[in-house]
């Protein structure tokens, strides 16, 4: 039987979701408290791979136990058993055929920058006090729309077969001194968002026009793409199913 745990996490102390030799994750992490509970090894397959330091308000992953399980019970179990930076909302039954990372239709990411020194916020937000013009970021919001590749904004060595994307979302929103990017796609390349967001930050402070944005994105070279920020400012926020609407 297939189960869906829908889970969150503070990315700061693990290398990742994926499993590493000798580096905490957090699959690696769940693996080893679902494996004690349920008394049989467990290897769970995660919507995705964020890199370290990134954090997830809303994740899932599937994994198969060979019988009927009280999932209420277990959630409680994990929450239990867990350390604090790991929540479990949710485990649901689902089809057999379902697929945590192949199923997903949309996935979103937010990116939070502080323009002050605020020691509330160095864990989960970038802090950049250089003057931003976010009217000019979000008129490159829309040139996103324009295009389906984006391989300048993806690490160079990945095992991926296309770098087309389709985004559905993508905007600038400032409350304050707290800046918040929200993109949405049916899938992402790794390092993308980040790398979205530090050509965005050319943009605002000058360095680079929206012309020069366009011509980025054709040339389909990340060496011509702005710096990629750090990881600790980054978040999954939401992960869509067909199964679950």
């Amino acid at each position: 039987m297939r189960y869906f745990i829908e889970l969150a996490y503070k990315g700061t102390n693990y290398h990742g979701w994926q499993y590493q030799p000798d580096a905490d994750s957090v699959q690696e992490t769940l693996n080893k408290a679902l494996s004690l509970l349920l008394k049989t090894d467990i290897d769970i397959v995660g919507a995705g791979r964020t890199d370290t330091g990134v954090h997830a308000k809303q994740m899932f992953a599937h994994f198969d136990f060979e019988s009927e399980i009280d999932t209420a019970q277990l959630v409680h179990k994990l929450n239990s058993f867990l350390p604090k930076d790991i929540a479990v909302f949710n485990i649901l039954k689902v089809p057999d055929e379902a697929h945590a990372r192949f199923d997903a239709t949309k996935r979103t990411y937010e990116y939070h920058i502080h323009t002050i020194k605020d020691v509330f916020e160095n864990d989960g937000s970038y802090q950049f006090q250089l003057s931003l013009d976010v009217d000019k970021m979000n008129e490159a919001c829309q040139i996103l729309f324009k295009h389906n590749d984006f391989e300048c904004f993806s690490k160079v060595n990945t095992d991926v077969h296309t770098f087309n994307c389709v985004i559905f979302e993508a905007n600038w929103n400032q409350n304050g001194n707290k800046l918040v990017f929200t993109i949405s796609a049916d899938r992402f390349l790794r390092n993308m968002v980040r790398a979205i967001v530090g050509t965005m930050i050319n943009i605002g402070t000058g360095k680079i026009s929206l012309a020069d944005f366009e011509k980025i994105i054709d040339s389909k070279d990340r060496s011509q793409a702005g710096f990629s920020v750090p990881a600790h400012g980054l978040y999954l926020t939401k992960i869509e199913y067909e199964y679950f609407k």
